[in-house]
């Protein structure tokens, strides 16, 4: 027997008057933006390890220099440690750029797109797609969490 809560949320189901078309488009885009969101998560990581690469090697200059080393110590130094990545621009700059320029963008778009074809509703074609790969009734394969704790 199917419980009487065992549907998406109205949150998650598709607005009068919208076709699948529409909701498979607005899927895609808002999948595209996922792809965009893991962009940006693997340009942080590249942030990151580059300043981490960075605070490591001056590090180690540190420890050439105190093995008798200082010359050339100082001249890796000189050239590398604090070395924009991109013409003129640290890692911070570039990610920066991206979101200021590429992602909150995309964003933006991404919100519109939804506002005005799904009354600003979420992941409605994977809620579809929930709905049509789940086992109806069965535990384990709810349409929505049980409970709101």
């Amino acid at each position: 027997m199917t419980h009487p809560n065992d549907a998406p949320d109205a949150e998650h189901q598709v607005p009068d008057g919208v076709s699948d078309a529409a909701v498979e488009a607005v899927g895609k885009i808002t999948a595209a933006l996922e792809v965009v969101e893991h962009a940006r998560g693997m340009l942080y990581a590249f942030h990151r390890l580059t300043g981490r690469a960075d605070n490591e090697l001056a590090d180690a200059l540190d420890q050439l220099e105190a093995a008798g080393h200082a010359d050339l110590a100082e001249r890796v130094r000189a050239d590398l440690v604090g070395r924009n990545v991109i013409d003129g621009r640290w890692t911070f700059q570039v990610v920066e750029d991206y979101d200021d320029s590429y992602w909150s963008t995309f964003r933006g778009w991404e919100q519109t797109v939804r506002d005005e074809v799904l009354d600003g509703r979420r992941h409605v074609y994977e809620a579809q797609m929930k709905e049509r790969n789940r086992t109806n009734g069965r535990p384990g394969h709810e349409a929505r969490p049980t409970s709101t704790t």
